[in-house]
């Protein structure tokens, strides 16, 4: 009882926030037609909003919040953590800059994985290291390790790219034009993932001082990652690496490329994916050390946790959607991997 009463004074404050944005808006004697002029408002719908039509929306999303906030706190199914999460968002959003706010429900983690479906055990038990292998052929990736969630490193998978004399901070800047979509982070296929640091695009990152993106002493470490989504820069950046030479000739790769880039002692948080398919990563320059814990509901049948080093030169195989997985970079030297999805 004390949890709805909660989210009840939450939602009536949550109204009140907006309706005090109605009124300056108001006051300002902005019409519904200039509020839909600016860009955010534009990219929240797709269509006009009005300030009754917004207050209308975020009740009823409201509604379904305290809903699925009184049925986790009942049946313990839901951590109320989860409920704190999205109100947290919702206020960043009402009490932030309209004009940097692209949704008012951002991606928020800690549902990804109450809500994942369940994963067959069977893809992990018994396993007790991630194999180790090189001249894989087609037919041994496709029986072994494509679509039963075994990770692998291939130790050869980049013969014969040239990506790891040509990748880098410079590299990438030069590639990326001042109008390119990546740079700006706002079209729906282009993604951005800027970790513990304090960038918010891509076009941030190659701002950046070059004592720091040269990794000096005494400069800030950062990592960030993202989607190659600017078609120019993928066709320039493709004349660098190919499709794995493991792959089967049936196996189609994404359009959409992945690059991370970052200092050592830095990498990514323990988390699991939600991208549907396997993927590769390939390991252009300096070392990536992997940590891949089993999902919860396979603690007693598969290992608690597995650990591989990925030197450069060689390509990791995962479903990043069955196992929770991290990365830290190793060694004094940048890192930089690409990688992609396989159906």
């Amino acid at each position: 009882h004390g949890g709805v009463s909660k989210m009840a004074a939450e939602k009536a404050e949550v109204e009140r926030k907006i309706a005090q944005l109605c009124k300056k808006i108001e006051v300002y004697g902005l019409s519904d037609e200039d509020v839909y002029q600016i860009s955010s408002v534009k990219k929240l719908s797709g269509r006009r909003v009005t300030c009754g039509g917004i207050l209308v929306a975020t009740s009823a999303a409201l509604a379904v919040i305290a809903a699925v906030a009184v049925i986790g706190l009942c049946t313990g199914v839901i951590h109320p953590m989860v409920r704190k999460k999205l109100t947290e968002h919702l206020f960043t959003y009402l009490e932030g800059d309209i004009e940097k706010e692209t949704c008012i429900f951002p991606f928020i983690e800690e549902l990804q994985d109450p809500f994942r479906p369940p994963v067959n055990c069977q893809v992990c038990a018994g396993i007790e290291a991630v194999d180790r292998v090189r001249n894989l052929k087609p037919k041994e990736f496709m029986e072994r390790y494509a679509y039963t969630a075994r990770p692998v490193v291939v130790e050869d998978g980049t013969q014969n790219w040239t990506a790891s004399e040509f990748f880098s901070f410079d590299y990438f800047k030069s590639v990326y034009k001042p109008d390119s979509p990546a740079l700006l982070n706002e079209e729906n296929n282009c993604q951005f993932f800027p970790y513990k640091t304090n960038f918010d695009s891509l076009g941030d990152v190659f701002n950046m001082s070059a004592a720091r993106a040269k990794l000096e002493d005494g400069s800030e470490p950062w990592y960030i990652g993202w989607s190659n989504c600017d078609a120019a820069a993928a066709n320039d950046l493709r004349r660098h690496y190919e499709r794995p030479y493991f792959l089967p000739t049936e196996a189609e790769s994404s359009r959409t490329d992945w690059i991370f880039m970052g200092s050592p002692g830095y990498g990514a948080h323990l988390h699991i994916d939600a991208v549907d398919k396997p993927s590769w990563q390939a390991q252009v320059k300096g070392t990536k050390e992997w940590t891949l814990e089993p999902p919860p509901e396979c603690h007693f049948e598969c290992p608690p946790e597995l650990k591989v080093t990925v030197h450069q030169g060689e390509i990791i195989v995962l479903d990043t959607n069955k196992w929770f997985h991290k990365t830290l970079i190793i060694g004094d030297e940048m890192s930089i991997t690409i990688g992609s999805e396989y159906d």
